[in-house]
């Protein structure tokens, strides 16, 4: 009888914790009624990307960089990435150069050279894991053929080719701000080619 009484007086208890805490939290994850489930997975919260701290490292990374950059002619990070990629699809991208960016630029070597790549990149990580469930639509080709021009542009400027790459990433990060947010800004403002 004791554990009866000691449950009825817990259970509202739990109760008002599930449909305060949890619920939010579960209806959060879905889409909303008449949103595609496509682009809610293609799509990021604003607030990611207004967090004073993450963007002040980013930004002081890609400067620290972009001072060793001595190559001014070529961008890695830039409006060729979209040729040729429906809207719809430009946040699939994005997830897809920075997957690249942080697997083989920011977790090699580079990771020793610069302040700050360690949190920049496990950052970036995060949105591309809350990206996990962004597909593309339609064909892949363009995006594949844009990805890869990248990486064999990044190759070509051999070991500055690196350096390039976390030189922009301000831009990588406006762009992908700009490709996953609902309410985009400008990108690419920030540095003339």
């Amino acid at each position: 009888m004791a554990s009866l009484q000691t449950l009825s007086k817990t259970f509202p208890g739990w109760v008002f914790f599930c449909c305060c805490c949890c619920l939010p939290l579960l209806t959060s994850s879905l889409p909303l009624k008449g949103a595609s489930t496509a682009h809610h997975a293609c799509s990021l919260r604003k607030i990611n990307f207004q967090q004073p701290y993450i963007r002040n490292r980013t930004y002081t990374l890609a400067k620290t960089a972009s001072a060793s950059d001595k190559d001014t002619d070529n961008r890695l990070i830039g409006q060729q990435l979209f040729v040729n990629i429906r809207e719809n699809n430009r946040c699939y991208l994005m997830k897809r150069v920075v997957e690249f960016v942080v697997k083989d630029v920011l977790l090699t070597e580079v990771k020793n050279q610069y302040p700050y790549v360690e949190e920049v990149a496990q950052f970036l990580a995060s949105l591309t894991s809350e990206l996990r469930s962004c597909r593309f639509s339609g064909k892949k080709e363009h995006i594949e053929k844009n990805l890869e021009q990248m990486k064999n542009k990044m190759e070509e400027l051999g070991e500055n080719g690196k350096t390039k790459a976390v030189g922009e990433l301000d831009l990588l990060f406006d762009y992908m701000e700009n490709a996953c947010t609902d309410a985009p800004i400008k990108a690419g403002n920030k540095k003339k080619n």
